[in-house]
């Protein structure tokens, strides 16, 4: 049985440890280069679930979840130049944010399972990457919910400025957040490509 889902249990440690260290990196005004490695946890969560099914696929997403608990909490322990790498209060929002996303990811791609072939990993892949994003970027910046985080300095992250530099005024949250979803759309995309090859590979039939 361990056999089954190891190797989606070993690509989904992969990714979510690249994405914990990647993250700690800028690329540009908006995104970290984490942002470009994260949106793959949704590829093999996609992956197991088509080749193993559902309940596989939620023990890939709770050694995920493991695996960005002990990400989180080793970054809590490290000082950056501003503090902590990783505040108890964006842990609880990357944790959140993954644990739903996921779930979210598989129900709507079991749901889907019978339509044509690459229905399902991207309607599953938009619905989780939104609600991943959403979740994440409020409770880990959202000035309105300050009591997670007392602590936690996110002036920066609520001033008022024009979306993406370019769209009404927001909290600059919501530009980092339409960012980081700009990016696991563009993936969803690239994703089909690695999913079609892999699914084929091991002779599962698409509808």
């Amino acid at each position: 049985m361990i056999r089954t889902y190891l190797p989606g249990v070993l690509a989904m440690a992969i990714v979510v440890v690249a994405s914990n260290i990647l993250v700690q990196f800028l690329c540009g005004q908006w995104l970290t280069w984490g942002a470009f490695t994260y949106p793959f946890t949704f590829l093999v969560t996609d992956l197991t679930n088509r080749v193993f099914g559902v309940r596989v696929a939620k023990r890939v997403v709770l050694a995920g979840f493991v695996v960005g608990l002990i990400c989180s909490l080793i970054g809590t322990q490290i000082d950056g130049a501003y503090g902590p790498l990783v505040t108890a209060r964006v842990a609880f929002a990357s944790l959140t944010a993954f644990v739903v996303g996921q779930l979210m990811d598989i129900f709507v791609f079991n749901a889907m399972r019978r339509r044509v072939w690459w229905q399902g990993p991207i309607l599953s892949s938009l619905i989780g990457s939104a609600l991943d994003s959403i979740i994440f970027f409020s409770l880990a910046f959202a000035a309105a919910l300050t009591l997670l985080g007392p602590a936690a300095d996110v002036a920066w992250a609520n001033e008022m400025l024009p979306i993406l530099g370019v769209g009404p005024r927001a909290p600059l949250w919501v530009s980092l957040g339409v960012a980081d979803w700009g990016v696991k759309l563009a993936l969803v995309l690239v994703s089909l490509l690695p999913y079609r090859a892999v699914v084929r590979k091991v002779t599962v039939p698409l509808a």
